[in-house]
């Protein structure tokens, strides 16, 4: 925890220090000379709303994926299966060094399973019934891993902070472009934001939501890689292997629904670039694999 405090530390101190280098540039070429009004209120409205969503949908994403799964948490294990799901969580939290996450079942005929909560003490390991029937145990228990890998990281944590920072910078640069195109076309007549405020302000919301994407997606590819790894030493790397060979035998996407489809194994849709996918193509996260086993 005291790892994610930091990271949410620090990550505040970037936004700070590269909006004062903005600000620092604006004024210093003049460009800000003209325009009569004060960026701190937007600064402290754009932390507000940026991290806002983000904090508030972490602290209810369990609730949510609950709900939206139909997830049914195993609380007293009414069958062999539940009893070993139940207890191979267990083990791989124990190894991996967190509190027992919530484990849970959902019916769905595709192979997936997600991971996610608030923090890494308090997270949600979920598989669906697709999974467990199209599976070998050993595959499954690696997928467990794979799942519990993301909680031990905190990668959960880590995305509503990198999405929080990305929402900060988008809604904050958006406003300064729309001010300084409107107050170009006012030519400082105007008292109040024009026409050319509100395009360019939802202009640059399109533009900028669309880089935040593409950096939220690269980090979302690289944790995948690295609950590979976790998976790898909680369970084994052959495991992990045949595991995504199984889910590269299945075409189609995931059925998770869109704001959960980040913390599927299998992962969401990809538009129409690779760069927007949540997940990198299964054959790199097996190669990858492949060479840290020395195969």
């Amino acid at each position: 925890m005291a790892t994610r405090v930091l990271l949410f530390l620090l990550t505040n101190l970037a936004v700070l220090v590269l909006l004062s280098v903005a600000w620092f540039v604006l004024r210093s070429t003049g460009i800000l000379e003209d325009i009569d009004w004060t960026y701190l209120p937007l600064a402290i409205f754009s932390v507000v709303f940026g991290f806002g969503g983000s904090i508030i949908s972490l602290l209810v994403s369990k609730w949510v994926a609950k709900r939206a799964t139909g997830a049914r948490v195993i609380n007293n294990p009414q069958n062999d299966t539940e009893l070993w799901l139940v207890s191979t969580v267990q083990r791989q939290a124990q190894q991996a060094g967190i509190a027992m996450p919530e484990v849970a079942i959902y019916e769905s005929s595709e192979l997936n399973a997600f991971a996610t909560g608030p923090t890494r003490n308090s997270s949600l390991v979920a598989v669906s019934s697709g999974l467990l029937r199209g599976m070998r145990r050993e595959e499954v228990e690696a997928v467990l891993a794979h799942e519990v890998s993301h909680a031990a990281n905190g990668d959960m944590v880590t995305l509503a902070l990198v999405q929080g920072v990305l929402n900060t910078f988008v809604i904050f640069f958006s406003r300064v472009i729309g001010n300084i195109v409107d107050g170009a076309l006012s030519k400082g007549k105007s008292r109040g934001p024009g026409i050319g405020f509100y395009l360019s302000v939802f202009v640059a919301e399109i533009v900028l939501g669309i880089l935040a994407t593409l950096i939220v997606m690269a980090f979302s590819r690289w944790r995948e890689y690295r609950a590979d790894a976790g998976a790898a030493r909680l369970a084994s790397a052959p495991a992990m292997i045949a595991a995504l060979q199984r889910l590269g035998q299945v075409s189609g996407e995931s059925d998770l629904p869109a704001s959960m489809a980040a913390f599927g194994i299998k992962g969401g849709k990809g538009g129409f670039m690779s760069l927007f996918r949540t997940h990198p193509p299964i054959e790199d996260r097996i190669r990858r694999l492949q060479l840290s086993a020395g195969r």
